[in-house]
């Protein structure tokens, strides 16, 4: 593995445990056992990294999610596939990162919100659409609104002010969102395919 790599691997490894504004050059290069005139050959400052972070973490969201999804049999159990996928991804990740990116680091901010904003977008726009065509969502959902609906909720999951971090993990929140969110489009058909899904039982 390159250095350059081996760089990365730790500094993720850190923002995503302790948040980006409380990781320093200095804990890179202590966490890596290096000395920091050779991190500093490889990456200037701390936001090269935090940029070049973000984007190799995209590129691997991206191919993951088009993986995880691929196989679904219908727009139910891709929709339940990802947000499994999406706690796992949530679980490793500090309550701070996103007040951080946007406040200190607006370069790699606004690289996320173009992922968000075509990639996941994109996402969930075929899900709804797909689910309509199966007859598992509701045939008069305005996909455009809900779908940005949808979207807005992955920082919600994050926001210190509405969910305080001490009291909600973004794990349990971004689960009560797709929970709801998935009933709310659902047919009877679709609660009916949800509910099996869950093992639910409950009376019509």
């Amino acid at each position: 593995m390159e250095i350059k790599d081996r760089i990365l691997n730790h500094a993720q490894a850190l923002f995503m445990r302790n948040g980006i504004k409380s990781v320093s050059m200095d804990d890179i290069a202590a966490d890596m056992a290096m000395s920091k005139k050779t991190l500093y050959k490889w990456f200037e400052n701390k936001d090269q990294i935090v940029m070049a972070t973000m984007n190799r973490h995209l590129n691997q969201v991206q191919g993951e999610c088009t993986a995880v999804a691929g196989p679904a049999a219908n727009a139910i159990e891709e929709m339940l596939t990802i947000s499994r996928w999406a706690d796992e991804q949530f679980s490793n990740v500090h309550p701070s990162i996103f007040n951080d990116l946007k406040k200190y680091h607006p370069t790699a901010w606004e690289l996320f919100g173009q992922h968000k904003n075509t990639f996941i977008l994109e996402q969930i726009t075929r899900n709804l659409r797909r689910g309509m065509a199966e007859g598992l969502f509701r045939p008069d959902l305005d996909v455009d609104v809900l779908a940005r609906l949808n979207l807005a909720q992955i920082e919600l999951a994050f926001d210190p002010a509405l969910y305080p971090p001490a009291q909600f993990s973004p794990m349990r929140v971004n689960r009560v969102f797709d929970e709801h969110f998935l009933l709310g489009v659902a047919t009877l058909k679709g609660h009916k395919l949800i509910n099996a899904y869950r093992q639910v039982t409950e009376n019509e």
